[in-house]
């Protein structure tokens, strides 16, 4: 081919050239208006993410993590199928739980007080208050040891001390909107256990897969307690009380101060709430699945079967998983329980002003609702006690998860009744399918908290 062919070849190519450039302009311009979105529809979903993501989180604390941790070290694999199977349990009671607290713009005690008798309000709130003390308690004690797993020349009573006054000058002295932001952000924290257990080598992904979809149970008595303690520390009575009231918290952040404009909802109200709800308990059943996993390679194939605390299971992952499992095991067990305790404190708090008519909200200031923020010093220092006086936490867990048996099954009652009441809840009530699976979740729960009481007066 001669130079005059070659330029008319050149010539002939241009309008191709051109239109293949334009082409690749249009491209990259689509690619990045595309990143755009994407980046503006996470900042949306974040944005949205508030009640339903810190109540998730707030269910794996150090004492979850403890349960998990046992199930994986005692069972290995076999337990897995927990994680997929609580998870629309959960998401549905705290959907109910939720939209209550949208539609009456009121908390869960309260609705409680105007439409069912006092006694049963009283003793519900009564055994909560018990129950989360105690969990505060264990809940101080294992941050303490999981700082000491990193540090270990700090002194336990000096770290219980300051995460009891850190958790109560931030519900005390922070206002409500920056407190939701940070409960938010430390939610993440729980990202740590699945980081965690990526990190461990030659995980048996087959099995793990296997074992998530297939339900396996021996019926033992020890399995039978265990499935029945996962039951309990993810479908927990202080979760419903704080889901409620922080709906209520949220709307009156909105604007909405008086009872009279908190009162109703709408479509897209009801349709983000959803959105929290379900991305907050699917991340909390999530950190569950990844737990019992880590300790079911790690722990359950090396043989140690036995896991009293949160900071054992760190401690046990360290010479075979490394440190990196390690670190990440016990920044999870500090973080989580910052998360948990401010929590434990609030709604027994919300809990117990709503069933006397106390004014209260952490929206408000301390001298404007001094029982309400008494609850959360007492609940607090009762918890810290536990730890200065030489309890033994393990034994206030027990304690606690007798006092959750007991309560949770009436307290779910009491929840599906009025999110399936026309005259308190009118169009958003529960819709029959939700009703149904309302009531066979309480069943189960009853089933849970009957099997949890026996085997712990029997044991």
């Amino acid at each position: 081919m001669n130079s005059s062919e070659k330029l008319f070849e050149k010539m002939a190519g241009v309008p191709a050239d051109m239109l293949g450039k334009t082409i690749e302009v249009s491209k990259n311009v689509a690619d990045s208006f595309d990143t755009r979105k994407h980046i503006q529809r996470a900042k949306d979903y974040w944005h949205n993410l508030g009640p339903g993501l810190t109540t998730g989180a707030a269910d794996d604390d150090p004492s979850g993590i403890t349960t998990y941790s046992q199930t994986g070290a005692q069972y290995g694999f076999q337990l897995l199928w927990l994680a997929p199977f609580t998870f629309p349990l959960m998401a549905i009671i705290q959907e109910m739980c939720a939209r209550i607290g949208l539609v009456t713009g009121s908390g869960l005690a309260a609705n409680i007080r105007q439409h069912y008798p006092r006694w049963v309000l009283y003793t519900c709130t009564a055994l909560l208050f018990l129950a989360n003390t105690l969990n505060i308690g264990a809940d101080l004690g294992a941050m303490a040891k999981g700082v000491q797993l990193i540090f270990p020349e700090f002194g336990f009573v000096s770290l219980v001390l300051f995460f009891a006054l850190f958790s109560l000058s931030l519900q005390i002295f922070t206002s409500y909107e920056s407190y939701a932001k940070y409960l938010k952000w430390l939610a993440l924290i729980l990202l740590s256990y699945i980081f965690a257990t990526l990190a461990i080598k030659d995980l048996d992904w087959n099995q793990i897969f296997i074992s998530t979809i297939v339900p396996s149970i021996t019926f033992s008595k020890d399995q039978i307690f265990l499935i029945t303690a996962v039951l309990g520390t993810t479908i927990s009575p202080y979760l419903f009380f704080w889901q409620t009231s922080q709906e209520v918290e949220e709307e009156i952040l909105a604007g909405k101060i008086t009872l009279k404009l908190r009162r109703g909802t709408n479509v897209e109200d009801v349709k983000n709430m959803r959105i929290d709800i379900w991305s907050g308990m699917f991340l909390s059943n999530l950190v569950m699945f990844f737990i019992i996993a880590a300790c079911g390679a790690v722990l359950f194939s090396s043989g140690i079967t036995s896991i009293a605390t949160a900071e054992d299971a760190a401690r046990a992952l360290k010479p075979i998983a490394g440190d990196q499992a390690y670190l990440l095991f016990a920044l999870g067990i500090i973080g989580t329980g910052l998360l948990a305790v401010p929590i434990l404190a609030g709604s027994a708090s919300y809990a117990l002003s709503e069933s006397f008519g106390w004014k209260f909200g952490l929206y408000r200031k301390l001298k404007e609702a001094n029982a309400f923020y008494g609850v959360i010093i007492i609940a607090t220092m009762v918890g810290l006690s536990i730890n200065l006086l030489g309890f033994d936490p393990i034994k206030a867990l027990i304690y606690s998860a007798l006092a959750n048996g007991i309560i949770a099954p009436v307290i779910l009652v009491l929840i599906v009744m009025i999110s399936s009441n026309k005259k308190i809840m009118g169009e958003w009530k529960n819709n029959l399918i939700f009703a149904i699976l309302g009531w066979l979740i309480t069943i189960l729960m009853i089933m849970a908290g009957i099997a949890t009481i026996f085997s712990l007066l029997n044991p």
